[in-house]
């Protein structure tokens, strides 16, 4: 699978963890809402018989919608499509329906049918309240597009007489919001400049950056006619090129020809049309499809970082609801703590076998040493600390009133203080990031610990404890690495600079000829400074490139897998009977719950996981 494929499969399943959340409930929804309103989605937008339904069932390759008269989509459609393995069996399934994996695709239909009348009625009434359809198959890209009742002007025996404004509501509320790729779908048999859908995307999207144009019913205009004009961006132009298709008729419907035979049908009329032959290779519901797969790639990509912080967001609100969750309490003192203990080991096995590489994730501390520390120090400022004019201010304050007879020593200590000073923020941050590492792997662990995923309690205990003892093993780390930093500081390796005169002396005067006078307060006088203190600190900054490295794996890993847990062994040691029970609580009446908070958990935190290696390789 394709980064791409990844990333918008990812978008997907975020949104899938949204619409759980949304359906179960949690004690603060914004997070999950906002996240929601940042996801990128298309909304299908046209009028009644404009051909939306066709260009949906185009897209999937499945014929699978209600149709009939009149106003068929009564409740917004959020259709998921999912790309599986060529191999895997395609199936569909429903949001209210979980677990039922369904092929039959006029199940599908009906159901969507008798969904819309559970909460509409048998009536010709509209609801805001989205039906949510995925659909995973080889066949399809990753997409999710919302089908939206179609726009109507006037109302019909059965509606009341604002159904036309109701509706137009209802689809502005969609793609109005920022994030919305609005699909106006228009026929080509009417004069472009009463589309329905141009007319609602122009108001909503005015510069067109998020309007992508579709032409339908092209084999259906007069004969002599043809919408090249309309095609080629002259009678109206958008930000993205118009697509045409051509729709199964209803005689292909009636006699249910196959969606692969109708778009095989529609690639022979494009490509023997002798209007629309030269845009062949632009045209058709298979090209629509994979142009909105890479602009959706596109629009994603530069929303991950605001995606990543929300999605963080909902996992610290997903979190806390799980931590209040109760427990039921055990008879047994003794059994609770062996219980507990077994726990613990088994996280503690877990957390270690991603350390030692039998599990995914240690490699990563490796990485900061091979790539970020080197990569922070080459970025650190010394070329402006060592500039010319910097090297005379600092050496010129250094001497004060009395300018230096032969070697400015004091100006060559503070230009290498000054310059050592840069290596503690290369230096913390190696203790940061491993740190991070290590807090993400106990997270990855305490996830993967089956044992413990009845007890989220224990859970968010052992992730305090451990994070209690992280913290004190990195703020040793620190003290650690910055005296490394402060000892090349404090004592300076004077055999480097004894070296100096005499590789001056071969390197300027070969031939040993008279020295000739030197002007020692010149541009050159001040350039050599400059190119000594240079060569030190590259030397500094190659011992502590092999040194930060020993002293994080020392303060950090090392201590991480010997000692993690001890402090918090201590402390359930001291525990009474209710304090463990209330540990090891199990309450029926939140297993539910639990069960799909720890759901929505699963799926956040391995989005979170997903987002971090895409964006990695891109």
């Amino acid at each position: 699978m394709t980064s791409m494929e990844s990333l918008i499969g990812l978008v997907n399943r975020i949104q899938q963890a949204c619409t759980v959340l949304g359906d179960y409930g949690a004690a603060d929804n914004s997070a999950f809402s906002s996240l929601w309103e940042a996801l990128p989605s298309v909304a299908v937008v046209g009028g009644q018989s404009s051909g939306k339904s066709s260009v949906l069932e185009s897209i999937v390759g499945r014929d699978f919608l209600p149709r009939g008269s009149g106003i068929v989509t009564r409740r917004p459609l959020v259709l998921q499509l999912h790309k599986v393995d060529g191999r895997a069996k395609e199936y569909a399934e429903f949001l209210h329906m979980p677990g039922q994996k369904i092929t039959d695709y006029a199940f599908v239909r009906q159901e969507i049918q008798n969904e819309t009348d559970r909460v509409t009625g048998r009536t010709k009434q509209i609801s805001p309240v989205p039906i949510h359809l995925s659909i995973y198959s080889p066949h399809v890209v990753n997409l999710t597009l919302i089908d939206l009742p179609g726009l109507t002007k006037v109302a019909v025996e059965g509606q009341p007489e604002t159904i036309a404004q109701d509706i137009e509501n209802m689809v502005r509320s969609f793609v109005e919001k920022p994030n919305c790729i609005i699909l106006a779908i228009s026929p080509a048999n009417q004069d472009i400049a009463t589309s329905d859908a141009i007319k609602l995307s122009r108001e909503v999207d005015p510069s067109g950056e998020r309007t992508f144009g579709v032409l339908t019913k092209l084999d259906l205009m007069d004969k002599g006619t043809n919408a090249l004009d309309v095609l080629e961006g002259r009678s109206y132009r958008l930000q993205h090129p118009w697509v045409g298709v051509v729709n199964r008729s209803q005689a292909d419907i009636n006699k249910n020809v196959d969606m692969i035979v109708a778009r095989r049908k529609e690639s022979e009329y494009f490509e023997t049309s002798p209007d629309y032959g030269h845009l062949a290779n632009k045209m058709g519901s298979v090209y629509l499809a994979k142009l909105l797969s890479q602009h959706l790639e596109s629009v994603i990509r530069a929303r991950i970082p605001n995606i990543t912080s929300l999605i963080n967001k909902t996992i610290e609100e997903l979190e806390s609801e799980m931590n209040q969750i109760g427990r039921p309490i055990a008879a047994d003192a003794g059994a609770q703590l062996y219980t507990i203990l077994e726990l613990c080991r088994a996280f503690d096995r877990i957390f270690k076998e991603h350390l030692d590489g039998g599990r995914p994730g240690g490699d990563r501390i490796y990485n900061v040493f091979d790539n970020q520390l080197p990569a922070a120090l080459r970025k650190l400022p010394f070329d402006r600390h060592l500039s010319l004019q910097n090297v005379r201010k600092v050496v010129s304050e250094a001497d004060g009133y009395q300018p230096h007879l032969i070697a400015p020593e004091q100006g060559y200590r503070r230009l290498i203080e000054g310059a050592l000073g840069y290596f503690r923020g290369p230096a913390e941050a190696s203790v940061d990031a491993v740190h991070f590492v290590l807090k993400e792997l106990v997270r990855k662990s305490i996830a993967e610990t089956q044992e413990l995923r009845r007890f989220p309690t224990l859970q968010a205990e052992i992730a305090a404890g451990t994070n209690e003892a992280l913290e004190r093993f990195r703020e040793e780390s620190k003290k650690t690495v910055i005296r490394l930093v402060d000892m090349e500081a404090s004592y300076l390796t004077v055999e480097f600079f004894r070296k100096l005169p005499q590789e001056m002396e071969k390197a300027g005067n070969p031939a040993n000829q008279p020295t000739p006078n030197v002007d020692r307060y010149g541009e050159g006088h001040y350039r050599r400074i400059g190119s000594n203190v240079s060569s030190y600190i590259g030397m500094v900054s190659d011992t502590l490139r092999n040194t930060i490295p020993k002293a994080v794996v020392y303060c950090q890993v090392r201590e991480a897998k010997l000692s993690l847990l001890n402090h918090f062994y201590t402390q359930i040691g001291k525990k009474e009977a209710k304090q463990l029970s209330q540990l090891l609580d199990e309450n029926p009446a939140l297993m539910e719950r639990r069960q799909q908070c720890a759901k929505r958990l699963e799926l956040y935190k391995a989005a979170r996981d997903e987002i971090d290696s895409v964006s990695w390789a891109r």
